[in-house]
C-alpha cells in the first residue's frame, strides 16, 4: 500500500507542481561577474566572464566579455557585474521531508501520508535551491519519498537541487532510527517496517543490501543514540563493533560510502576504526577521535544549525519536546561548537552540513555564521560547502568549483562573503546546470 500511495503522490507532483521560475539553458551563456571565487581555497578573481555551453562551464576568462566577439555571437549575456559569484553550495546533511520537531514531529509521523511527505520534500528542496544550495545529501527518510524526488529532478520532471540520497537510515532496534520509539508496543509493526533495523552482524549486512536494492547513493547509519530519539538511553554507543564492521564492509562491497550519525566518543571511534567516510554531529570529540579522523581521512560534518531549530521551537513552546528529549536538547545547545573548535587546528577535514529538517529548510546558510564563530575562517567555511562537500559526496568532477567541464551551478551575492560570511544568507541569483532558477535583480522578479 505504501508503494501504491507513493506512486500516486509522485504522479500528482509532476502534474500539479506549479511552474518554477527557471529558464531553459541557452546553448552559450556568458555570465559577467564583478568578482569570482571560482576555486574556493584560492584567491578570488576580479571582473571575469564565465563561459557556459549546454549547462557546463567552458572557461572562466578575465574581463567582461559580451556577445560582440565572433566566437560568442548569439550568446545570452547575464550581467552580474555588481555581484560576487561563486560555485553553487553543497549541504552534506539534510532531511527534506519535514522540518517539524519535537512532539509535533511524533504526531506528524502517524498523520502524514507518503503523498503529503512527497509534497513537503519538493517544497523543501526548492527552498533549499533558492537559498543557493544546488546539491544536497539527504540522509534518511521513509517511504522512498526523496529517492523518487531525486530521480524526478534528474529526469527534468520537477526542479530542485541535485540529490545524493541514503534511503532509510540504519540502526539497531531501539536505536536512533527506530521509528516506533515513543509509541505503544502494539503499534510497532504498523510504524516500522524493520528493514532498516539490524541486531547482529548478519542482520546488518542484510539491512545494507536492502537499501542498495532500493537504489540509494550512500548508506547512513547510527552508532549512537540521538538527541531527538524518543528514549532516555543516552547518546553513547548503541551498535556493537562487529555490527558496524559488517555494515561498512557490505557498503564497500557495493561501492557505497557510509555516513554515520554519532554523538558520543565511543560511537565515533568504532565508526572511524571501521573505515566510514563521514561522522555527522560528532558532538564530543576528544584527541583520540581527532587522530582517528586524520589517519582515516574521514570528514567531520558538524551540523551546528540544529541548535537554531531547538531554540526557535522552545521559544515558541517550552513543552515542544518530551522530558527525555528536552534534557538532550539542552545538552546539545550547551556543547555545540566545542568539537569544531578542536577539530579545525588539528587539520581534520570539514564538510558543510546543517541537518536541515531539525533546523529550517531554506536557511541552510545560517551554518556559515556558526562555523566562523566556532573557529573557521570564512574561506574555510566556503571550502567546506564547495570543494570539501563535493569530495565527500564523490562529486568533485561535477561540482564544487567553477572550472571547465563542471556543471554550471553558481550563485551570486551582494558583498564579499570572505569579508562577511553572512551575505550568503541572502542569495539573489541562482543558476543550476546553466539554467537560471532565481533572479532577483531589479525588474526581474524572483
Amino acid at each position: 500500500m505504501r508503494r501504491i500511495a507513493l506512486t500516486l503522490a509522485l504522479a500528482a507532483l509532476v502534474v500539479a507542481t506549479p511552474a518554477v521560475p527557471q529558464t531553459a539553458p541557452a546553448r552559450v551563456v556568458l555570465v559577467q561577474a564583478g568578482q569570482v571565487l571560482d576555486r574556493p581555497g584560492k584567491p578570488a578573481r576580479g571582473p571575469s566572464t564565465i563561459v557556459i555551453r549546454e549547462g557546463r562551464v567552458v572557461d572562466v576568462r578575465s574581463g567582461l566579455l559580451d556577445a560582440s566577439a565572433a566566437e560568442f555571437a548569439g550568446a545570452k549575456v547575464i550581467d552580474l557585474r555588481d555581484k560576487y559569484v561563486l560555485p553553487g553550495l553543497v549541504d552534506s546533511h539534510v532531511h527534506l521531508t519535514s522540518d517539524t520537531g519535537g512532539v509535533l514531529a511524533q504526531l506528524e509521523q502517524v498523520q502524514l501520508t507518503p503523498a503529503a511527505k512527497a509534497y513537503n520534500a519538493l517544497t523543501n528542496a526548492q527552498k533549499t535551491l533558492s537559498a543557493g544550495f544546488t546539491t544536497v545529501r539527504n540522509l534518511g527518510d521513509r517511504d522512498g519519498v526523496t529517492l523518487a524526488l531525486r530521480d524526478a529532478i534528474r529526469d527534468g520532471q520537477v526542479v530542485g537541487p541535485n540529490i545524493i540520497d541514503a534511503g532509510t537510515s540504519i540502526s539497531t532496534t531501539s536505536g536512533h532510527m527506530d521509528a516506533a520509539l515513543g509509541f505503544r508496543d502494539d503499534l510497532r509493526d504498523a510504524l516500522d517496517s524493520h528493514d532498516n533495523l539490524c541486531d547482529g552482524a548478519d542482520a546488518c549486512r542484510r539491512a545494507v543490501r536492502l537499501q542498495v536494492a532500493r537504489g540509494v547513493d550512500v548508506i547512513k547509519i547510527a552508532t549512537t543514540g540521538g538527541v531527538n530519539s524518543r528514549i532516555g538511553a543516552g547518546l553513547g554507543q548503541q551498535m556493537f563493533d562487529d555490527e558496524v564492521r559488517a555494515i561498512v564492509e557490505t557498503a564497500k562491497l557495493y561501492g557505497k560510502k557510509v555516513a554515520v550519525h554519532a554523538h558520543g566518543q565511543d560511537g565515533v571511534k568504532v565508526a572511524l576504526a571501521a573505515g566510514v567516510n563521514s561522522i555527522e554531529h560528532g558532538t564530543t570529540l576528544d584527541d583520540e577521535c581527532l587522530e582517528l579522523f586524520r589517519k582515516s581521512g574521514a570528514y567531520y560534518v558538524p551540523t551546528l544549525s540544529t541548535v537554531n531549530g531547538y531554540l526557535e521551537r522552545l521559544a515558541a513552546d517550552p513543552n515542544a519536546y518530551s522530558p527525555a528529549v528536552r534534557a538532550k536538547v539542552d545538552w546539545r545547545i550547551r556543547i555545540t561548537g566545542e568539537s569544531l573548535r578542536k577539530a579545525v587546528p588539528k587539520g581534520v577535514k570539514i564538510a558543510f552540513g546543517t541537518d536541515a529538517g531539525v533546523s529550517k529548510h531554506g536557511r541552510n546558510a545560517d551554518e556559515f555564521e556558526l562555523m566562523v564563530k566556532n573557529g573557521m575562517t570564512s574561506m574555510q567555511a566556503l571550502e567546506a560547502a564547495t570543494v570539501n562537500a563535493a569530495d565527500l559526496l564523490g562529486l568533485s568532477d561535477d561540482v564544487g568549483t567553477l572550472e571547465p567541464g563542471k556543471r554550471a551551478d553558481l550563485i551570486a551575492v551582494d558583498g564579499d562573503p570572505l569579508a562577511d560570511v553572512t551575505v550568503l544568507k541572502r542569495v539573489p541569483f541562482v543558476m543550476k546546470d546553466g539554467a537560471v532558477f532565481k533572479d532577483e535583480r531589479a525588474g526581474r522578479g524572483s
